[in-house]
């Protein structure tokens, strides 16, 4: 049985056009992987604690030496980490807010970088992935069109979420983008329904790769 790790984190709720896209491919996944169980994280309505110094501390300290407030900092950790283990395929859907990811996603991101557990130095400036075997689909809400130069020296938001997952043992990453929402209100059925075929077309090769 696959297991599908569902992630928002845009703040709009029902005008979100990210958590539009999570839903329709949740939706055309499980037509075609009706046993697959969909676990549904969202940084929203959950609100992580924002990645502070008893995480930091807690880390390091061993176990005898923790606080109460360093060994929960250390079990929410653990416990998002071990959700994302469970993961076959983890979807997220991300909004850009002012050129970058919103740090709702950016704490989730934190809590799962953990040293010794994630990831792991091999040596100096050197470091190995620990989270290898899964695909991420990343599912992109953008206001402007960052696609082309000069635009897309301003896009903080794909290549840090390439470059985390990667440094984490991830390689399989993909994205699909719905950009140029806010630059004329007419185009936006058209920008959001070409990210959806292009989701479904995703969906279809990928079943194809395996039945291979």
């Amino acid at each position: 049985m696959k297991v599908l790790l569902r992630v928002d984190c845009s703040i709009t709720e029902n005008d979100s056009v990210s958590r539009r896209l999570t839903e329709h491919f949740v939706t055309h996944w499980r037509r075609k992987h009706p046993d697959t169980t969909v676990e549904v994280l969202d940084l929203v309505t959950r609100a992580l604690p924002h990645f502070g110094c008893d995480n930091l501390r807690g880390l390091a300290a061993p176990p005898d030496s923790q606080t109460a407030a360093m060994r929960a900092a250390n079990a929410l950790s653990e416990q998002l980490i071990a959700q994302v283990e469970r993961a076959d395929l983890v979807v997220i859907g991300c909004p850009m807010y002012n050129f970058t990811i919103p740090t709702q996603l950016k704490t989730w991101l934190d809590y799962i970088t953990r040293v010794g557990r994630t990831f792991r130095y091999s040596g100096p400036n050197r470091a190995e992935g620990l989270l290898g075997g899964k695909k991420v689909l990343v599912l992109e809400a953008r206001g402007g069109d960052y696609s082309a130069s000069p635009a897309n020296t301003w896009d903080f938001q794909e290549p840090l979420l390439r470059h985390w997952f990667r440094f984490l043992g991830i390689e399989d990453v993909h994205f699909v983008r719905a950009e140029g929402l806010k630059i004329d209100p007419q185009w936006v059925p058209s920008i959001v329904k070409t990210a959806e075929d292009r989701l479904v077309h995703w969906l279809e090769e990928e079943q194809g790769r395996g039945a291979r």
